[in-house]
């Protein structure tokens, strides 16, 4: 029996010795982040590309340390939101930072999340990384526009029709990132109290909702294959039917990773997204764990601008954010510096400056970062360089696709390097 026993602990003794030699040389996870080169435009300032932020402090460093577990186990989601004005809309500089991030970890690559029917509007221009088709006619809502003739949700725009032929077609149209579909979310409502079901045509066979809620304006369809291209008919009846859309979500049920949502309405101001009444109700289809807040041109243009109530405003839209997560990090984009214009003459928009210290405020109130747009571009006066270099538009307000490139790789950088700086 001694024997025995003697042999047992030498045979668990070694097996412990293999356990811990495999374990040894199990490689680590490498961190699948690294700096994308960028292009050099004169007078730019790249040493002020990083994330100002309080590390003690600041919410960003849990989200990364959930961040970088998802990407190293496979294993639950991440929820990031850009959020702003035409910037945004335009959808170059998002998508950018969407690509770099997805691109990185391409097991990761899951839903689209929230796109928006802009293009199914006269004279609304779309994303490129997913094209609109439509039948009929629509009428567009922004919510920089009051009062609102419709209820407008998160997305901050709407579409309606009560066009009997109508259907809105979406399919993705970036080939590198393979957003698989399975389960659709059409945010709207009939109007009054029209009866109209939409449906979802998906590879030729047609979906009703699987479930729908009048009171949270939600469509819900599933269907058993992903899909990058879907067909919606919207089954209006005529004059009598009228169908207003706010949004629609994709998403694939069956992934883990991470979804980078985007949303934005050309003109829009802080307020725009505040006076919105149902979109503390759609956030809850986002949930977001990151914001990254770039709204606040539009409020800084032309001579009157109220920094205080410009900061009081950002802190309410802040805590609609919080009360979907009270885990919600924030990070904030200074404006971009920009040219005021009269008659045919422009002149340098002296709130560039305002504008930036009252974000930094913001950001101190809400636990946030700060990506210093304003001083990575050069400060005041910068746009022209920008502009010559060929990085910015004649309007001195927005840039070009190259620019906007430009923006989303530089911020990237900055991101992945907060990262690393949070993680060690």
């Amino acid at each position: 029996m001694q024997k025995f026993y003697n042999r047992f602990c030498i045979h668990l003794f070694c097996c412990s010795l293999l356990i811990v030699s495999a374990c040894q040389h199990i490689p680590a996870q490498a961190n699948p982040f690294k700096p994308v080169p960028v292009d050099t435009v004169d007078g730019a300032n790249y040493a002020a590309d990083t994330l100002v932020f309080d590390i003690d402090s600041s919410n960003l460093k849990d989200f990364f340390v959930k961040f970088d577990s998802v990407v190293k186990s496979g294993q639950g989601n991440i929820s990031i939101l850009h959020i702003g004005g035409s910037h945004v809309q335009a959808g170059t500089f998002s998508h950018r930072i969407r690509r770099n991030i997805l691109l990185s970890c391409p097991d990761m690559i899951t839903s689209r999340g929230i796109v928006f029917p802009y293009s199914a509007a006269p004279k609304c221009n779309n994303p490129n990384d997913y094209r609109v088709k439509k039948n009929g006619s629509y009428t567009l809502i922004r919510s920089v526009f009051l009062p609102h003739p419709k209820p407008l949700g998160a997305s901050g725009i709407a579409v309606y029709t009560s066009d009997s032929a109508a259907t809105i077609t979406i399919k993705m149209n970036d080939k590198d990132l393979n957003f698989a579909t399975n389960r659709l979310t059409l945010m709207g409502y009939p109007e009054d109290t029209a009866c109209i079901l939409p449906t979802l045509i998906v590879k030729d066979k047609e979906y009703e909702p699987v479930e729908y809620s009048k009171v949270t304006r939600r469509y819900i369809y599933q269907f058993p294959d992903t899909r990058d291209s879907f067909l919606i008919k919207l089954n209006t009846t005529g004059h009598n039917g009228t169908f207003v859309v706010t949004g629609i979500l994709l998403e694939n049920m069956n992934k883990p990773g991470i979804t980078i949502h985007s949303i934005g309405v050309n003109g829009a101001r802080v307020d725009s997204y505040l006076n919105c009444i149902n979109f503390d109700e759609d956030l809850e289809l986002i949930t977001p764990d990151l914001v990254i807040f770039g709204i606040g041109i539009n409020d800084a243009m032309g001579d009157a601008f109220d920094t205080v109530a410009f900061e009081r405003k950002y802190l309410e839209l802040a805590a609609k954010f919080r009360a979907a997560n009270p885990d919600c990090a924030f990070i904030f984009l200074t404006n971009n510096d920009s040219f005021n214009k009269s008659g045919k003459k422009y002149y340098v928009n002296k709130n560039g400056e305002l504008a930036r210290r009252a974000f930094y405020r913001i950001a101190k109130m809400t636990n946030g970062a700060i990506w210093d747009q304003f001083a990575i571009m050069g400060g005041l006066t910068s746009m022209d360089k920008w502009r010559i270099a060929g990085y910015a538009q004649t309007d001195r307000v927005h840039f070009t696709t190259k620019g906007y490139n430009l923006l989303g790789d530089l911020f990237f950088n900055a991101f992945i390097d907060a990262q690393d700086k949070c993680l060690k």
